[in-house]
């Protein structure tokens, strides 16, 4: 008599090494907050939830995710957390909080009661010059630390070196970039991003989504050779051991589907090790958010 095999966990649907997308997104539609779905993003112009997800990690072979906030409100990181209650693969919920508040410690307080909120955001991109240097946002930021929480940066390339001086006054948070700080992909430039990135690299709290690189591109017309300097200098300034995947979904829809935005970074690690594969497409955000999966 055979003992049946024990079940594996809902989430495992990966064989050869874990596989988690550090960083997608999850909405309900309101037109007038998310004014930043503009008409020709019409794709993305409606609700994604976590059923929406979860087929499409599952034919990708993705064994869980880490909800990033997308809009800048308490009821946000709420939302997020409930989600991530209800659904075992979001294994990790980054949200929002106001970091500028005088009672922020407080609040932090009680967020670190929830188990998968592992980190905080704020959309800095496209903020006057000198918004990530405000005192107030520096010390807010710094007081992340007391609860091991993160902290996601997510900026334009024209940013960098501002995003460079704020990293250094913080050497005891972890930080993320978002999206490699978006380069100017479609037109093929790479300075002064890629001196730029090499120079927040040598911080060594820093960490590197791979992630939101198709809608930096020809959203229509693009290749993945297109995003092979980039990746180059990327992997080359922070090697293996502080990059990770992400999708951006669903935002990435405006330009391809998840499989082919995935496969673009998943090509380019043919030519790595196993053991740098499976850091870069699990291990790295499992360590960084602290991932229980």
């Amino acid at each position: 008599m055979t003992t049946p095999d024990k079940p594996e966990p809902s989430y495992q649907y990966s064989k050869k090494y874990m596989t988690i997308d550090a960083h997608q997104h999850f909405w309900i539609f309101d037109e007038e907050r998310d004014s930043w779905i503009t008409p020709d993003m019409q794709v993305i112009r409606r609700n994604f939830l976590p059923e929406d997800l979860s087929p499409v990690l599952k034919a990708n072979k993705v064994d869980g995710c880490v909800a990033v906030q997308a809009s800048q409100t308490d009821p946000e990181t709420e939302f997020l957390l409930h989600l991530a209650e209800a659904n075992d693969f979001v294994a990790g919920v980054v949200g929002w909080v106001d970091l500028r508040a005088e009672n922020l410690y407080d609040q932090l307080e009680r967020y670190s009661q929830f188990e998968k909120l592992k980190g905080f955001r704020h959309v800095a991109q496209g903020q006057p010059e000198g918004f990530l240097l405000q005192p107030e946002f520096v010390r807010g930021v710094g007081q992340l630390v007391a609860f091991d929480f993160t902290y996601d940066i997510l900026i334009y390339q024209n940013q960098l070196k501002e995003a460079f001086n704020f990293a250094v006054k913080l050497p005891n948070v972890h930080f993320v970039l978002d999206h490699i700080a978006k380069p100017l992909i479609k037109a093929q430039e790479l300075q002064p991003w890629a001196d730029d990135i090499r120079r927040l690299a040598e911080l060594p709290n820093v960490h590197c989504k791979v992630s939101g690189m198709v809608t930096e591109a020809n959203w229509m017309h693009w290749e993945k050779a297109d995003f092979r300097p980039y990746l180059d200098v990327v992997f080359e300034a922070f090697g293996t051991e502080r990059i990770m995947y992400g999708s951006d979904w669903p935002v990435c829809l405006v330009a391809g589907e998840y499989e082919g935005a995935k496969g673009i970074l998943t090509d380019y690690l043919s030519m790595f090790s196993d053991d740098e594969v499976r850091d870069v497409m699990g291990n790295n955000a499992r360590r960084f958010y602290n991932l229980d999966i």
